[in-house]
Formats: structure tokens, sequence, C-alpha cells
């Protein structure tokens, strides 16, 4: 391993650095999913408990008591798939934004791709999602609601564009974290905002009436329409929810999503020039 230094490489040599280092990646993203189960008796076993508990939570609160499962089908399935997909973005970059100053021993001593940790960070939140996949994919086959196997045609294009936006804003977060440690701070926070902002409690038509009903301009349901995370869940329910029919999603879904992927991999792009430039003076921040 080289010492703590110089960074200014093209893309293809980082991305070639980062290759050679996937065994560290690896290594990393175990250790960051064992940390957070250290001590507990179930273990691994709270990753299915967990949106096992949320599941119910939503479906009888939310859904049964509060009486939100009255406007949409199969609100359970709804609600918990566009959780699942959610939670894939907020876990990568909660993570990510603090996972070099969590790591600053490692940064100061020695030298590596910074790119590893916000990436060890994304790795983790994978595996959580595909627990998560795991409940999801048991609640359809107990309450019999079958997906249309057209409409799975989006799942992997959804996982995509979440990942995408997910891992621009990690490397982002991660590195400007380091220089102004309230960026972890308002990044939960913006989490929090974002997750309510997406139609994952409520529906897209919902949003289109309420924007119809107080005649508020068309541009304001295409910029809601047109955010990436709102696409990226319309996409999700569109696989796996059997309750939704074309007026639940907005025209032309798929051309949006795959528009929203290519901006998004531009903006990643310039992500990782913004990290680049900011890395070379980690070590000394942290």
């Amino acid at each position: 391993m080289r010492p703590v230094g110089g960074t200014s490489r093209s893309p293809k040599h980082r991305l070639r650095e980062i290759a050679q280092h996937r065994e560290l990646l690896v290594l990393l993203t175990k250790r960051d999913l064992q940390v957070r189960y250290r001590g507990s008796a179930l273990g691994f076993l709270w990753t299915l408990i967990r949106p096992l508990v949320m599941l119910l939570t939503y479906y009888l609160i939310l859904g049964q008591v509060l009486g939100a499962a009255r406007g949409v089908p199969n609100f359970g399935i709804y609600i918990f798939s566009g959780l699942t997909i959610y939670m894939l973005f907020s876990e990568s970059v909660g993570a990510a934004a603090g996972s070099i100053v969590n790591n600053g021993g490692l940064v100061k001593k020695i030298y590596l791709p910074r790119e590893i940790f916000p990436l060890a960070s994304v790795g983790g939140a994978i595996f959580l999602f595909g627990m998560q996949m795991i409940v999801l994919i048991g609640s359809v086959v107990v309450f019999q609601q079958w997906p249309d196997p057209f409409g799975l045609l989006y799942l992997i294009p959804a996982i995509v564009l979440m990942l995408i936006y997910s891992l621009t804003l990690g490397l982002l977060l991660s590195a400007l974290n380091v220089y102004l440690r309230d960026v972890q701070y308002i990044t939960e926070i913006m989490l929090t905002l974002l997750m309510w902002a997406s139609p994952i409690v409520y529906s897209w038509q919902m949003v289109a009436d309420v924007i119809a009903r107080f005649r508020l301009p068309e541009w304001a349901l295409e910029v809601y329409t047109n955010n990436p995370l709102t696409l990226a869940v319309l996409g999700f329910h569109r696989a796996i929810w059997s309750g939704g029919t074309p007026s639940d999603y907005p025209p032309d879904l798929a051309l949006r999503m795959l528009i929203a992927a290519l901006v998004g991999l531009v903006l990643l792009g310039f992500a990782h020039l913004l990290f680049q430039r900011m890395q070379g003076s980690l070590a000394q921040e942290l």
C-alpha cells in the first residue's frame, strides 16, 4: 500500500484501483453489518424482524386504524414495496454520509481509494434491501397478490435508478461531511422529508388530484413526478404492486425513468469529480 498522498488520477484509473481493492470493499461491507448487530442475541435475524414489524405496523395502524388503506387497494403490499425501495436509498445515503469520518483511522494511516468507504455503505444497504425483499415476496405469496408479469420489467430499472442517485449523493455527502460535520445531521432530516415527499404512504394519483383541485400549474405535477425518487418508487410499485391501474402512474413512466437514469449518470460523474477534488485533504481534516 502507498502512503497517504496524491489522489489526482483519471476516473478510469480510480475505477481500476477500486476493482483492485474489491476484497477490502467486501470486508468493509461485512464489518459494517457485523458492527450494526454486534452484541445482539438475534444478530442478523433483525434484518428480517425489523421489516416484518414495519410491514405489520404500517398495514394495521396507518392502513386499517387511520383508514389510509381505503384509497389504495392491497395497501400492505403498496406501502411496504414503496418503503423497501426507499430504504435502499435512505440506508445507502445515510450510512455513506458518515462513512469516511467513521473510518478516519484508516484514512489517516494508509492510502486507499476513498470511494471504498461510501461504496461499502451502499453494499451494506443492498444486503438489507435483499432481506426486505424476502419479506416483501413472502407477503405477496401470503396475500396471494401476484404482480403483473409485464410490470416486473420495471423491477431492475427501478433498483438501478435508486442506486445511481444513492451513490451520487453518498459520494458527495461523505466528503462534505469531513469538512462540515453538520452534513450528517442535515442528511438525516433530508431523508425523512424525502420519504414523505415520495408516493409511499399515499398514491401518485392523490397528488395529481390535489394539484388539479387547487388549480396549481401543471408543471408542479411534472416537477413532482420527474423527481428520480418518485420515479423509482413508481417503477417499483409497477413491478410489485398488483392493485394499480394505468391512472396510478404517469404516462411514459419507462421513458421518464430512462431519462432520469441518464441524467443521474452524468450527475454521478460530476459527484465523483468533486469527490476527487475534496479527497486530497481528507486525511488532514480528520
